[in-house]
């Protein structure tokens, strides 16, 4: 192939080529990875509960490479798949601890509410990792719709602050007072 001919190919594969992030439906393709061939000759069999590879799909959040990254590392670690194992692995604030935290805010319960945000932040999480899952927590907490959109936006905007360096205990349970703040006004209305 002559060098022009080369340039012309690179050029039509920079202009053509171009990357998309494609997510999926994790549970069916993961438990063909635990138990598929992974080539001619070897297979996988690794030890989980399904509450194990719901803990992967979690921390994963729909990308594929996450998730087997956090699968790999979970065996390694731990040779046995299940929650505890998982978000150790993964250094991620339970999502469990999180729900908790949004079910005291739905039932009014705000004081307890900051008591399990203190409890995440003495753990060492950072405000990025506690706000990371209080919106995936949300996005598949079972609220109604128009209340669940407005804890999405405020804690869009909480979130964007923490990036811009506003990050600390007081940022955070100000988001749950905005929460609490948007319950209340969503139910008067």
């Amino acid at each position: 192939m002559t060098s022009g001919a080369q340039q012309a190919l690179r050029r039509t594969m920079e202009i053509y080529s171009r990357v998309d992030v494609l997510l999926f439906g994790l549970p069916d393709y993961l438990v063909c990875l635990l138990y598929g061939a992974i080539n001619d000759t070897a297979s996988l069999q690794v030890p989980y509960i399904p509450e194990g590879l719901e803990a992967i799909i979690f921390t994963a959040d729909g990308d594929m490479r996450q998730a087997l990254n956090n699968l790999q590392a979970t065996v390694s670690g731990f040779g046995f798949v299940n929650q505890e194992n998982v978000f150790k692995v993964c250094d991620q604030p339970h999502p469990l601890h999180v729900k908790n935290m949004i079910r005291n805010i739905l039932e009014g319960n705000f004081d307890e509410a900051c008591s399990g945000l203190k409890q995440l932040y003495d753990l060492g999480y950072s405000p990025t990792d506690i706000i990371t899952t209080i919106f995936r927590v949300i996005k598949n907490y079972e609220m109604e719709e128009y209340i669940k959109l407005e804890f999405m936006k405020e804690t869009g905007f909480a979130h964007m602050r923490i990036c811009d360096g506003v990050g600390s205990y007081l940022q955070m349970c100000g988001l749950l007072a905005k929460l609490v703040v948007a319950r209340e006004t969503a139910k008067a209305a």
